[in-house]
């Protein structure tokens, strides 16, 4: 049976991206990349191919974390210890670890890559608000005037989306 089209597209693109992150899981857990994977989806958030945008791949173990264990004594039920699940997802807790890595830089916006058994991949794109060519763009200029640390604040899309802030768009329940 001959796969048509888009599906055999999609099925090549994911195959390429499989082979890609075995090598991203042996590398360094954040990396500049010199331009985006996904382009169409970087261009929809905001991405440039301009000087002082950077684009950060990075990578976050997947799953729930783990509480420390109370010493004294509570009702096992109590403990809380399993089933604790983070107030922040796992994409805006990748933005907030690029933003520590790179301080002169400020996070736009950020898009999922993919998965594999142990890590999930996401690319965050990065503006330098001083930079002279980043100021005289009307759109990224915005990025500059809100002062330092949009991500720790919640203002990224994953930082609205995980506060509750972002409304349903039309058409979508």
């Amino acid at each position: 049976m001959k796969m048509k089209g888009a599906k055999m597209f999609r099925s090549e693109v994911a195959k390429i991206t499989r082979s890609r992150m075995r090598g991203w899981g042996r590398g360094p857990a954040i990396v500049r990349v010199p331009k985006p994977t996904k382009p169409s989806r970087a261009r929809a958030l905001g991405y440039k191919a301009k000087q002082g945008v950077v684009v950060v791949r990075v990578r976050v173990r997947k799953g729930g974390r783990r509480k420390p264990r109370p010493v004294r004594g509570r009702k096992p039920k109590r403990m809380g210890v399993t089933k604790f699940t983070p107030a922040k997802s796992l994409q805006w807790i990748a933005e907030e670890r690029a933003a520590r890595k790179y301080p002169n830089l400020e996070v736009l916006n950020s898009y999922r890559l993919g998965s594999d058994g142990k890590h999930e991949y996401f690319e965050v794109i990065m503006v330098d608000p001083h930079h002279p060519v980043v100021g005289s763009d009307p759109e990224l200029s915005r990025i500059g005037l809100c002062g330092r640390g949009r991500v720790y604040r919640g203002l990224t899309m994953a930082g609205k989306k995980s506060r509750g802030l972002l409304r349903k768009r039309k058409g979508h329940p």
